[in-house]
């Protein structure tokens, strides 16, 4: 059973910074893309970022650039998303995601597992 767990969301002062972490158990972790989306109040879950297998591919959304770094760890099935500079605007919930494939994707049907996610919640 493959399972996806977040951690490291919060309450931060807007200038602030947070790092997240998804663990990833029951599956091959190096083998797969891997990804990070959130869902803001009352809107549609969008996407965040995203790093390839082997961790020498990386895409971001475009309201998250030179702001927000994704990193992964292997040998420890991690995948990381350090946080920087946040906004209230960064308010959301944040999800994990393994892919489908090795490739990066700012796709979520290109993902076939989800963490239960993690809020993360900027104040002004």
């Amino acid at each position: 059973q493959v399972q996806l767990a977040e951690s490291g969301g919060g309450l931060v002062l807007a200038g602030g910074s947070l790092r997240l972490s998804c663990v990833v158990s029951g599956r091959t972790f190096g083998c797969y893309a891997m990804g990070w989306f959130r869902q803001p109040p009352g809107k549609e879950r969008e996407f965040v970022a995203s790093i390839s297998w082997r961790g020498a591919s990386t895409v971001y959304a475009e309201s998250v650039k030179g702001r927000f770094t994704i990193s992964r760890d292997n040998a420890n099935n991690t995948v990381y998303l350090q946080m920087i500079s946040l906004k209230p605007a960064d308010t959301a919930v944040y999800y994990c995601a393994s892919a489908v494939g090795t490739t990066t994707s700012t796709i979520a049907s290109r993902y076939n597992y989800w963490g239960q996610g993690t809020q993360v919640t900027v104040s002004s």
